[in-house]
């Protein structure tokens, strides 16, 4: 968990209903009042940027919002989706080029930087429509080039500048005791983000047919993801990752010295941190680990059938193997 979101953790589920009440609508909805409202032909604004404000625009992603909401019968449900199907397209994604090739970059929304797992789950709804746009599929392919570049950075961090040359600015990063190199913007230890990309990987080939974005670094960078997760198995020592932050919160920083509570080599991958962003007490995560299977035998399709690598889809299809056999002894 970030220490900007440490404010809202103890949030009861009440009180996260009745927040997102008065931030939807600008007050308080009672059953009675909603079902009022989701029978009149109230209008709501629009809070999207101008047109000429928005980072992206597609024909086919405003076709699609105009498609949807005829068919949404409650206006705030139709609102709210007019509102947030679009949002990334209209506020996260920067476009540009490197090497004369798409390269894309996602921000959170809320933080100026680039979470593998944020970046891939918010570019996930568009892929449906992304055969039918040439400019959406380019900014997709920017999005997985984007990510390789992060991963061959560090496969170990967990967020990255949109300057890939500059240190962080991340103000509770600057002082972690870590290797932290050029372009990282945090450097938690978490093994769905190194899965991330692999999914995303796999839904553009399965959406896409287009085998562009998967070439010689693709190839290099998800060879050096599955020989992270191999090194996190622990079978041979700790490995190279450690993490400590001086925080008052213990979920900030890793115990035992930086490496994390001790473990029994079982084939398991050990994680240093949630997808929370929280410290893992016992770092083989359970469903980041089931999570790594899948997703292991996810890119394996994309080597085998888009990067023409038989030995990288070989590689990830053994260790999902092995894992998956772990988690069922």
């Amino acid at each position: 968990m970030r220490p900007d979101e440490l404010a809202t953790h103890t949030m009861t589920r009440r009180n996260m209903l009745r927040t997102t009440a008065v931030a939807t609508t600008g007050f308080v909805l009672s059953p009675w009042l909603h079902a009022a409202q989701s029978n009149s032909s109230a209008v709501y604004a629009s809070k999207r940027p101008h047109p000429q404000d928005r980072n992206f625009t597609s024909q086919v992603v405003e076709d699609f919002l105009q498609h949807t909401t005829r068919r949404i019968g409650d206006p705030m449900l139709a609102w709210m989706f007019n509102n947030c199907y679009p949002n990334t397209l209209d506020t996260t994604v920067h476009l540009g080029s490197f090497d004369g090739k798409p390269d894309t970059t996602v921000i959170t929304g809320d933080i100026t930087a680039m979470w593998l797992r944020d970046s891939s789950a918010q570019v996930w709804p568009y892929l449906p429509l992304a055969g039918r746009d040439k400019a959406l599929r380019q900014l997709l392919e920017g999005v997985i080039r984007r990510q390789v570049r992060c991963i061959l950075i560090d496969p170990y961090a967990n967020a990255f500048m949109t300057d890939l040359n500059a240190p962080t600015n991340l103000t509770w990063s600057l002082q972690d005791k870590t290797e932290m190199k050029p372009g990282v913007g945090e450097r938690k230890w978490e093994l769905d983000s190194l899965c991330y990309p692999m999914r995303l990987s796999h839904g553009y080939w399965l959406h896409t047919a287009d085998a562009t974005p998967f070439d010689a670094q693709w190839v290099k960078a998800m060879k050096l993801a599955v020989a992270t997760m191999r090194v996190q198995q622990r079978k041979h020592g700790e490995g190279p990752y450690s993490f400590q932050r001086k925080s008052d919160v213990s979920t900030e920083t890793l115990p035992a010295s930086g490496f994390g509570n001790p473990v029994k080599p079982v084939g398991l991958i050990a994680s240093g941190f949630r997808p929370s962003d929280d410290a893992c007490i016992f770092p083989f995560l359970v469903p980041s680990n089931l999570f790594a299977v899948a997703m292991l035998r996810q890119m394996a399709e994309v080597a085998h059938a888009a990067a023409k690598d038989d030995a990288l889809a070989n590689d990830a299809t053994a260790l999902a193997a092995e894992v998956e056999s772990a988690l069922r002894q």
